[in-house]
């Protein structure tokens, strides 16, 4: 990170061609590593614990919280609780959002960090339906709720406080550096419920294994919150506040940015569709059709995921990077053939038995969506001015996610029980889903080699 630091001292708008000193510009090298830091470890807290969920709700969950219904009904009903939590977003998206762009980034992200963790250890002391009852399944329905309600604030909040932080030129690398914190959680938590899967017995597993990933995010919250008090506020927001005050501009209403900017909102919900969508395809529903379909044992299964959330970690980066070199929508676009590609050949391949193919394809669609993760970050908050810059990456982040990505494990799973070529059904879906994104990518404004302030 160091040569990062050192561009960020002569670079763009927190260097010495804005005519500030080098102590501030050294202050804003040192805020843009922890930024970084604090970003991507937040990220991967976040997301380590929504994938741990989304893997267990297509594997356990049904039969702890769902036993008494017929195994069909009871993976519906676990991925409809799934959906709580993207149903959550937007709310915890406009709420935060609000609060970020009134009060600041820095002490928002604190509350969306805490929260994210309390829930997520509380899903691990939960009581199963066998002990409670029917408060079992309602209680978890409101702790992934709040799971969910929190990623809204946390996601785009950490993606705004890394690209205001980042110097001119480098957006792209910064954004792509925090969202690697995806795939490693994502990596950890495969490689987490391996170890446990492979070490435990089924019904070990059943009874108390499946909890520990969710415990182990009493140490994760700690160390999250030493990193993130040491935070300081992005320079973006403290110049439109400061501009704010002298010009004495009002405060500008939670939703302004739905009736100044609604067409760029509805364009980044269309941008975020297909990374929704193929994402929970492939670690949240791929690993139902592979364990309770194809007769996978879950260790294997999850092994699958692990290897292709590894794999797909360099990605995001360099989308991130390759976006400053060529722009945010030529490497967006890269990433969504990647998606596009995959979308048309996932079934089939993994129809074919082959486990080293079907690693391979999932690989390729994560890797196609890390492109278009690395890539977001820059993208979306070069769309909006600052004093809207949370709300509105927020919205379009959370509706994507609620509109393409929360119904995705239901209606596959609702497809393959009521289809007679489900797998050709939900791959016609993806792909045009894909295209969606593709248009409003090409919809949206070019800025990366406009400085952040000069975006409207």
């Amino acid at each position: 990170m160091s040569h990062l630091a050192n561009q960020t001292q002569s670079d763009g708008p927190c260097g010495g061609a804005d005519g500030q000193s080098p102590d501030a510009a050294l202050v804003t090298a040192s805020g843009a590593r922890r930024a970084v830091v604090s970003g991507t470890f937040g990220t991967a807290l976040e997301w380590f614990d929504f994938a741990v969920y989304g893997t267990l709700s297509a594997t356990v969950f049904p039969l702890l919280f769902f036993p008494g219904f017929d195994s069909n009904t009871a993976i519906l009903a676990s991925f409809a609780t799934f959906g709580a939590g993207m149903m959550a977003r937007p709310l915890g998206g406009i709420i935060f959002g609000a609060l970020g762009d009134k009060i600041g980034r820095r002490d928002v992200l604190m509350i969306t960090l805490v929260l994210m963790g309390v829930s997520s250890v509380l899903i691990g002391l939960l009581p199963t339906y066998a002990t409670i009852g029917i408060f079992a399944p309602t209680l978890l329905v409101l702790l992934r709720f709040l799971q969910g309600f929190a990623l809204g604030g946390e996601s785009t909040g950490a993606q705004v406080l890394v690209v205001e932080h980042a110097p001119d030129g480098r957006r792209g690398l910064f954004g792509g550096l925090l969202a690697t914190g995806s795939p490693l959680a994502q990596s950890f938590a495969a490689l987490t419920l391996t170890g446990l899967a492979f070490f435990l017995s089924e019904e070990a597993f059943n009874s108390w294994g499946w909890r520990l990933p969710f415990l182990m995010g009493v140490g994760l919250l700690v160390v999250g919150v030493y990193i993130r008090r040491k935070l300081e506020e992005t320079p973006a927001f403290q110049e439109s506040k400061k501009l704010a005050a002298e010009q004495a501009i009002p405060q500008e209403r939670a939703l302004a940015v739905v009736t100044k900017h609604p067409l760029t909102i509805l364009r980044l919900i269309g941008a975020c569709a297909a990374m929704a969508a193929l994402f929970w395809i492939c670690v949240t529903y791929a690993v139902n059709y592979l364990t309770s379909v194809l007769g996978y044992d879950k260790s294997v299964t999850f092994a699958v995921i692990l290897v292709a959330n590894a794999v797909s970690i360099p990605a995001a980066i360099f989308g991130g990077w390759v976006s400053d070199k060529i722009g945010r929508k030529k490497a967006f676009l890269l990433g969504l053939v990647l998606q596009g590609i995959a979308a048309g050949t996932m079934f089939p391949i993994m129809n074919s038995m082959n486990i080293v193919a079907t690693t391979a394809i999932i690989s390729l669609a994560l890797c196609g969506i890390q492109i278009n993760a690395g890539t977001q970050a820059a993208f979306f908050a070069e769309s909006l001015p600052t004093s809207m810059r949370y709300t509105g990456s927020a919205l379009g982040m959370t509706l994507g996610g609620l509109i393409f990505g929360a119904p995705i494990p239901f209606i596959a799973a609702w497809v393959f029980q009521h289809s007679s070529n489900g797998s050709a059904v939900l791959t016609i879906i993806a792909i045009s889903i894909v295209a969606l994104s593709m248009i409003a990518t090409l919809t949206l404004p070019e800025r990366y080699k406009s400085r952040l302030s000069d975006t409207v």
